[in-house]
């Protein structure tokens, strides 16, 4: 079976990255497929690359991105929530005359088009929010 997860809650004030990342790793244990994960509203801040908890936490956006090493995972972003929560691609802070950037690939900042994609091609399609 194929899933794909939406995760809209912010990392460290909100449970639901942390279960969604947990509920990825089972699923992909017990032999299915993750077609893809879409960050949308606050779930965004799981792509920033200056996340820095402290060492005895576990650093989602590591997490995320060790998940997609693993298995090859597509990480989507929400280009608009996450430019209007001051989120940005290289290609996206020129564009915006930015001079950082927090968001870097395997993390792309992708349209809602892409979200209904995930979801025509997954069997579950799971929210965490």
């Amino acid at each position: 079976m194929q899933y794909g997860l939406l995760v809209m809650g912010a990392p460290y004030s909100s449970p639901a990255p942390h279960s969604a990342l947990r509920f990825a790793h089972a699923v992909i244990a017990r032999g299915h497929r993750l077609a893809g994960v879409f960050f949308y509203h606050d779930g965004v801040h799981n792509a920033s690359s200056l996340m820095a908890p402290p060492q005895d936490e576990l650093n989602l956006n590591e997490a995320w991105l060790e998940l997609h090493r693993l298995h090859t995972v597509q990480l989507d972003v929400c280009i608009a929530a996450a430019l209007r929560r001051g989120l940005m691609s290289e290609s996206e802070a020129q564009r915006h005359g930015k001079q950082a950037v927090n968001i870097e690939k395997p993390f792309e900042l992708t349209g809602l088009g892409q979200l209904l994609e995930l979801q025509q091609r997954s069997d579950r399609f799971i929210t965490f929010a």
